[in-house]
Order: C-alpha cells, then structure tokens, then sequence
C-alpha cells in the first residue's frame, strides 16, 4: 500500500495489478468493488496498513517533526511539520522554562533559532544570551507575554526556541 497525491493509495495486488483506493469514499477500481459493489480486499488492506500507523490516515502526510525529529503523521498542509507532542497552535499557552513565565503562541515559524536576527540585540535567536543551550537548529516560535495579550490588543511579540517552551494546562490560570 502506497499513499497517493490527494489522499488515495495504491494496493499492489498479488495478480500484479494496481488498484486505486479512495478510502475517504470508501472505493477502489478494482472488479469487485467496481462491478459487483463489494468491499474489496484492497479497502480492507488500507484500513489496516492506516490503523497499524504504516501509511498516514486520509488528509495527513508522512513527515519528520521540526522539533524533536519523530517520525509522524501531520495535517498534508503542515508547516512546520510537528508531531502532537511539540505541536502548538496560535492562542496556546506556554511556559517559559528559564523564569517559569506564561506565554502566548502567537504563531510557529519553520525558521531555525540561528537563522532568526532580533532586531534589538543584533544577534540571533539562538545566540541570545538567554538561548544558551539549546539547539541552534531549533524551529521558532513567536510568543506574547501572557500579561501584555491581556493588556493590549496588539502585544509585542518575542522569538523563543521551541524547546525553551513546555505547554501548560490552561486551567493553571486561574492561580495567575
């Protein structure tokens, strides 16, 4: 079984022929489904190979996370691509893990720390005196104070390694 642009696959058969599946519609080309209406053994092998994690699910694609470098399956339209455990989306909130701040993700660049100059400091994000030690390969992440997105409707933002940032429970708010 081999994924396709556009979300179908292709199941080689032990006959030679290749048949399509759309797994979305739930059709194939081969005879059976076409002619007699069946689900054909090709439909069940997608259905396996996809529960068995060997071939991303329909609207995902097969990448390698920007930020830990697992092997996973993303959204086809992911940039940066990031596995569930280092994904985070505009809105969430984070922890600096240095002086233990929350933050918030005001979006997830798929430019490295040592490719980011902050403007202020003449310097990269991964050579900010604050960076040091964390890897210079890092993908970015553009954040807010958490107390300044409350304060104003445009917050300044600041660029922070992935890696410096840990997700919290939303819920640890209501202590702030």
């Amino acid at each position: 079984v081999r994924p396709l642009p556009g979300g179908d696959y292709a199941v080689d058969s032990q006959s030679g022929a290749t048949y399509v599946v759309d797994a979305s519609e739930g059709t194939c080309t081969c005879p059976d489904a076409t002619i007699r209406g069946e689900t054909c053994k090709h439909r069940r092998r997608v259905a396996l190979e996809i529960t068995a994690h060997r071939v991303p699910p329909p609207g995902k694609r097969a990448a390698t996370c920007a930020a830990c470098g697992t092997e996973t399956f993303v959204a086809a339209t992911a940039q940066p691509p990031l596995c569930s455990n280092c994904e985070l989306e505009s809105g969430d909130i984070v922890v600096d893990r240095e002086p233990g701040d929350r933050l918030l993700v005001s979006c997830v660049t798929d430019e490295r720390a040592d490719e980011v100059t902050i403007p202020t400091a003449g310097t990269t994000v991964a050579d900010y005196p604050t960076n040091e030690g964390y890897p210079p390969d890092d993908i970015v992440v553009e954040v807010a104070y958490f107390s300044d997105a409350l304060d104003s409707a445009d917050p300044r933002t600041y660029s922070f390694p992935h890696s410096r940032l840990q997700r919290t429970d939303d819920a640890a708010l209501i202590d702030t």
